[in-house]
């Protein structure tokens, strides 16, 4: 049951999120606070872990990947720790209100749980 939740969350919540939160940044005033300033940190490194995840799903339908693979071993780091400074800098903007400011760490814990995921099905 966990599998499904963090699926549904990694594939399904994550771009969505991403897509809204970006959507609401460029729609909205923009506050030059450090609350804002780390929102925007949160959504930018939710977005590079999402974007080196689109990298290795395709990277991996293009060459195969043998069982444990530096390379991968590699993109599982970068995206998880990518999702991790993410939602810590995405709770750090919580605090004032602005327009990411719920997005950024929901969107770096949704591509948290794709990396989770995908990091359990590797083992």
């Amino acid at each position: 049951m966990s599998l499904i939740i963090l699926a549904a969350l990694g594939y399904l919540v994550s771009p969505v999120l991403l897509i809204c939160g970006w959507a609401q940044w460029f729609r909205q005033p923009k506050s030059r606070t450090v609350a804002s300033f780390f929102s925007l940190v949160g959504i930018v490194l939710a977005t590079a872990s999402a974007s080196l995840a689109i990298a290795a799903i395709i990277y991996a339908q293009t060459h195969r990947f043998p069982h444990s693979d530096p390379l991968l071993s590699r993109m599982y780091r970068m995206g998880l720790t990518f999702s991790r400074i993410g939602i810590v800098f995405g709770v750090g903007g919580i605090w004032r209100p602005g327009s990411l400011r719920w997005y950024a760490p929901a969107s770096s814990a949704a591509a948290l749980a794709f990396w989770m995921l995908a990091a359990a099905s590797e083992g």
